[in-house]
């Protein structure tokens, strides 16, 4: 049995990449979350007028991976000081939010932001934001699994090292 996750951090190109080859993680698909529009599409997304993040919906193995472990690798993945940005990429479709299915998800997170902020890790306060879960719309099949199709394609994501959580 899986569970799911749904994160946003910048471009979901590049956390799509990287979230797939952690263990533990068996799909991902990336998409739109947080925003008020009924037909979320990226035409509209990338004017930053929907409300919606770029984000990524992660079924995981809770056995192999549990939730406060892919917190932990979610950010690694990005910066979560930088509020509506993640490399060249600036606007609030880009933001850093947890969006979570249920009390447990939501108490876990918070607990893995104050750790991550109490950390050291980072210079500046994390900004990511912990959104209870709505909706998420599918993106175009064209952004799905984009760095498998063009390895060379952009990305500004990297796993960092980290004391916390490893």
């Amino acid at each position: 049995m899986t569970q799911t996750a749904y994160l946003a951090g910048g471009c979901f190109w590049g956390m799509e990449e990287l979230l797939r080859n952690i263990s533990g993680v068996w799909a991902t698909e990336v998409g739109y979350c947080g925003g008020s529009a009924q037909d979320a599409l990226y035409e509209r997304v990338k004017t930053g007028n929907t409300g919606h993040a770029e984000a990524i919906k992660i079924q995981f193995d809770p056995v192999q991976l549990d939730y406060r472990h892919l917190l932990f690798e979610f950010f690694r993945m990005h910066n979560p000081t930088m509020p509506n940005r993640q490399g060249n990429d600036h606007g609030t479709q880009y933001r850093s939010v947890i969006f979570y299915l249920d009390e447990a998800q939501k108490k876990l997170a918070e607990t893995v932001i104050k750790a991550v902020d109490d950390s050291g890790d980072w210079k500046a306060k994390v900004v990511t934001e912990l959104v209870p879960y709505t909706a998420f719309y599918s993106a175009e099949e064209y952004h799905q699994k984009y760095l498998q199709k063009h390895p060379h394609g952009y990305n500004c994501h990297y796993m960092r090292k980290m004391a916390l959580g490893e």
